[in-house]
C-alpha cells in the first residue's frame, strides 16, 4: 500500500522535486523518520492529511521532538516562514522530525501547497 501511495505521489504530487529525499534545518536538530514518534511525553505528532496539518496550532516545550506524519496521497513539506526549519519533501506515507530548540512562534507552510499553513509555539 505504501509503495502505491509513493508512486501515486510521485506522479501527481509536486513533480520530480517531491521525490527527492533530504532535509534542511537551521536552528533545529532534524532527521528523517521512518515511523511516527512514540507516545512519550517528550514527543508530539502532527498529521498531514486532506491537504492540512492537524493540529493547526501546536504548543510544545523546548527540547520536545515533533514528528510530522504524511498520511496524504501527495508529497508535502514542513517549512518555517522564518527559515528555522525545512523538512524537504516528505513523501506520502513518510514522516519527518525535528527537536524544538528555540522559544517562540513559528509559522510554517507546505512549499508545494502554500495554502497549507500551521503554527508551532515553543515555550
Amino acid at each position: 500500500m505504501v509503495e502505491r501511495r509513493q508512486v501515486l505521489a510521485a506522479l501527481i504530487g509536486a513533480g520530480a522535486a517531491a521525490c527527492l529525499p533530504g532535509a534542511r534545518a537551521r536552528g533545529a536538530a532534524s532527521s528523517p523518520a521512518a515511523a511516527p514518534a512514540s507516545s512519550a511525553a517528550s514527543s508530539r505528532t502532527v498529521v498531514i492529511d486532506g491537504m492540512a496539518y492537524t493540529p493547526a496550532t501546536l504548543a510544545v516545550r523546548r527540547g520536545e521532538r515533533i514528528t510530522w506524519v504524511n498520511r496524504d496521497l501527495v508529497a508535502h513539506t514542513v517549512t518555517a516562514r522564518d527559515g528555522a526549519f525545512d523538512s524537504g519533501s516528505i513523501a506520502a506515507g513518510a514522516s519527518w522530525s525535528t527537536v524544538a530548540t528555540h522559544s517562540g512562534r513559528l509559522d510554517y507552510a507546505c512549499t508545494f501547497h502554500p495554502t497549507m499553513t500551521a503554527t508551532l509555539v515553543v515555550r
